[in-house]
C-alpha cells in the first residue's frame, strides 16, 4: 500500500497542477506594444536652412494616436507633394518653423534632437488637430 501511495501521490499532484494551469489559472497578459499607435511616414523630406547658416535634410515620421484615422488611398490627399494625413501641410509648417529656429548642433546632438522632438510635438498639438503621440527623425543630415 505504501509503495502504491509513493507513485499515486506524485501523479495526482502532477495532474492537479496541469488542470490548474490549463483551466483555473489566469491567462498571461499580452505584452504592451512598444509603439501603440500608427507610424505615419511623411512622404516628402525636409531640406531646411538652420539658424546658424548650415543646411539640414530631415525625414520625419509621426506616431499617431490610435484614434487618428488616415483616409484610404482613394480618399487621400489630392496634392501629390503630401500624403494621406489631412493636415500634413500644417504639420510640415510647424516642423519647418521649429527646426529652422534651432542651431545645427541641436540636430547633431542626441539630447538636442530629443528637445526638438518635444518642441515639435508641443507645437503640433497646439496648432493642429492631428493626434500625435511621438515624433521620429528617421534620417538626419546636417551640412
Amino acid at each position: 500500500m505504501k509503495k502504491k501511495l509513493k507513485f499515486v501521490i506524485p501523479i495526482v499532484l502532477v495532474l492537479f497542477g496541469g488542470v490548474y494551469k490549463t483551466v483555473l489559472a489566469k491567462p498571461p497578459k499580452a505584452p504592451k506594444p512598444k509603439i501603440a499607435g500608427t507610424v505615419y511616414v511623411m512622404p516628402k523630406e525636409f531640406l531646411l536652412n538652420m539658424a546658424d547658416g548650415r543646411y539640414a535634410k530631415l525625414d520625419v515620421s509621426l506616431v499617431l494616436d490610435k484614434s487618428e484615422v488616415l483616409p484610404t488611398a482613394e480618399g487621400g490627399s489630392t496634392n501629390e507633394n503630401y500624403g494621406a494625413l489631412e493636415q500634413e501641410p500644417a504639420v510640415r509648417d510647424v516642423i519647418t518653423d521649429t527646426v529652422t529656429d534651432a542651431p545645427s548642433k541641436d540636430l547633431i546632438d542626441r539630447s538636442g534632437r530629443e528637445a526638438l522632438k518635444k518642441e515639435i510635438l508641443k507645437e503640433i498639438r497646439q496648432h493642429t488637430d492631428v493626434k500625435v503621440d511621438e515624433i521620429l527623425f528617421t534620417d538626419v543630415a546636417v551640412q
